[in-house]
């Protein structure tokens, strides 16, 4: 009866071995592939950023706006800034391409296009000293204005992202939607993205800093598929071994 007892629970846990080996081989081969996936988005989009400006999608192109093909593409926006209406996304620039980091503010301002239809545009960067519009009044264009930069998707929100504070203008998302609300501007004329500026060097004292936007990629695929697959060769490694000791004390037992 023991040595039945024995067999049977060599017998179950070679089958949970054989489960956990399939588990872990099939989550080794899913990050191969996605690790292909991912270096595949960053060539893709690195090419991407080096076109040439296209006009920013209007709304006839909104309901089927792929961002897989759109996300960071360059795009040109032309009309007049609503400075009244400027948003202010709370960031913390720890490595800034321009001169000025640290705590401080992206500048969404809406811009109204020629074609009368909205979108938020990222203006840069600016210092938590200089948030309020009347430091930088030389930077508040008015007129026409052509702006090149960086199509972008709404930013997404975690559980770890404080709470919008619109009544303060302190955002800590930039999603055209909500700020829509805000701004109380018509969900029909107001474009889904936003765009990041790039560096305008003929801004008074270079503010708003464009030319801010993050083009990377969390890419951490090869070592998942080293964990995955080093655990999968380490547990048949273990089975191998059980199973040989486990022969090698069978003469023993029945000679006892």
């Amino acid at each position: 009866m023991a040595m039945a007892a024995r067999g049977e629970r060599r017998g179950l846990l070679g089958v949970v071995a054989v489960i956990a080996f399939a588990i872990l081989l099939a989550l080794g081969i899913w990050q191969i592939q996605r690790l292909a996936w991912k270096q595949d988005l960053i060539a893709r989009v690195e090419q991407r950023t080096e076109l040439s400006p296209q006009p920013a999608p209007g709304p006839e192109i909104w309901p089927a706006l792929d961002y897989d093909q759109f996300d960071y593409l360059p795009v040109l926006v032309v009309g007049e800034f609503d400075h009244d209406n400027e948003v202010h996304a709370y960031v913390a620039l720890g490595d800034p391409k321009g001169p000025l980091g640290g705590q401080g503010y992206f500048i969404l301002t809406p811009v109204v296009t020629e074609d009368g239809w909205v979108v938020l545009v990222n203006r840069g960067f600016v210092p938590e000293d200089r948030k309020d519009p009347a430091t930088r009044l030389e930077g508040q264009i008015d007129g026409r204005v052509e702006i090149t930069g960086l199509l972008r998707p709404p930013q997404t929100r975690n559980r770890f992202t404080p709470s919008d504070d619109p009544k303060a203008n302190i955002w800590f998302t930039r999603g055209p939607a909500a700020i829509g609300v805000a701004l109380e501007i018509d969900p029909d004329r107001l474009a889904p993205y936003y765009v990041d500026a790039v560096y305008n060097p003929d801004l008074p004292d270079g503010l708003p800093q464009g030319g801010e936007t993050i083009v990377s990629f969390s890419n951490n695929h090869l070592q998942y598929v080293v964990t995955w697959l080093g655990l999968a060769a380490a547990l048949a490694v273990i089975s191998v071994l059980r199973i040989r000791s486990s022969r090698r004390s069978r003469p023993e037992s029945r000679s006892g």
